[in-house]
């Protein structure tokens, strides 16, 4: 079905009694119909058509606003992705960072500064001549 480009709750029904509906009118209008029936009967039909077309233009505003919405969730989920392979990287670079230098990560221990001089015995020192 072709797209509905403008909202017909906006359309206004022609005046069918003027001049410009002549031709319309009389091939309505027989013994049975007077010229006001002719014209109830058009705005009747324009009525019926336009309650139509407002029917179809608000399932195709409900139908965009659900494409909307979904191409919306499609294009969250591909940035969540994204994020999460963006997170998954670089965790594997800080692992293997921490792998090849591991002596840079080894944990300081809280135990202060120690005031004594630390002193070694060597069994045989060395002689100094």
């Amino acid at each position: 079905m072709p797209r509905i480009r403008d909202d017909p709750n906006f359309n206004i029904c022609p005046d069918y009694a003027s001049d410009t509906f002549v031709n319309t009118r009389a091939q309505l209008i027989n013994n049975n119909i007077a010229e006001e029936q002719a014209v109830q009967l058009l705005r009747n039909i324009w009525e019926a058509n336009n309650d139509a077309d407002k029917i179809l233009w608000q399932q195709q505003v409900e139908n965009d606003r659900e494409q909307c919405a979904q191409h919306q969730r499609l294009e969250d989920e591909e940035q969540e992705r994204l994020d999460q392979a963006r997170v998954d990287e670089e965790d594997a670079i800080h692992k293997e960072e921490r792998k090849k230098n591991k002596h840079k990560y080894v944990p300081i221990l809280a135990t202060g500064i120690p005031d004594d001089t630390a002193i070694t015995h060597q069994e045989n020192p060395p002689i100094l001549t």
